[in-house]
């Protein structure tokens, strides 16, 4: 039995965990996911073995992909029982339905989108998330030009009122330490943390965790923005999987 999800707020999602405990005080947490990175050049690779052996619960279980081609990321949802794929390759609209829309979260980078060393145009973000909508469950936007795990921060008041076409998911460098600030400058439908919550890569600070849990708690106040208030966290089975 999977269970129900404890209430924590806004929806958390953990990534690059590595290690059993970890993800079970996750579930205690009641994070909504939990993520697992297959990327070969992080330090906080999985193998997709390993991670199919991690308890699952109520949570949905995300694959971090960079770089693998279509069929290997297919093949590595199977083998670790993921539920979603987020993608920070770069990879086209072409890539995304090969791999299934419904379990897709895409990485979206709002600095890739400047010209010229200027700050990215709202307009150029916008539309950016309308050409990947129909190809994607879920928006997550980290800081950087490509790939992840930069560990710092997006300028979050470029992101007020920011109100995509999907459910949007605000990653960089997010922890207790500025959880709230980001909280108050923009309104994702739900954060990402991975290396505000470590220790060491792939390995979780319990003290941080559960004080991250604590302010998600305390922030929720009203419907969440991005398309939906609650959608489903786990997409059906394919047609002919």
């Amino acid at each position: 039995m999977r269970g129900k999800i404890p209430d924590a707020g806004l929806p958390l999602k953990v990534c690059g965990l590595t290690r059993e405990e970890d993800v079970r005080l996750c579930l205690d947490l009641g994070a909504r996911f939990t993520g697992f990175i297959f990327a070969p050049r992080s330090p906080r690779r999985i193998l997709p073995g390993d991670a199919a052996a991690m308890p699952r619960g109520p949570a949905a279980r995300v694959g971090v992909f960079a770089g693998q081609d279509a069929a290997e990321v297919i093949r590595t949802l199977k083998q670790a029982r993921l539920d979603y794929a987020q993608l920070h390759g770069g990879e086209d609209e072409d890539f995304c339905r090969a791999v299934g829309p419904e379990r897709i979260i895409k990485t979206i980078w709002p600095e890739r989108l400047g010209r010229d060393g200027a700050l990215f145009r709202r307009e150029d973000l916008e539309a950016e998330c309308a050409r990947f909508a129909p190809v994607c469950a879920f928006f997550l936007l980290d800081a950087g030009l490509q790939g992840g795990g930069s560990g710092r921060p997006l300028a979050w008041g470029t992101l007020d009122g920011f109100a995509p076409p999907r459910p949007w998911i605000l990653a960089g460098g997010l922890g207790p330490d500025n959880l709230a600030q980001a909280l108050a400058a923009c309104s994702p439908w739900a954060v990402d943390c991975n290396s505000g919550v470590e220790k060491a890569p792939g390995r979780k600070d319990a003290g941080k965790l559960l004080d991250a849990a604590a302010l998600l708690r305390a922030s929720q106040t009203g419907p969440r923005r991005g398309g939906t208030d609650e959608p489903g966290l786990r997409p059906g089975p394919r047609r002919g999987a």
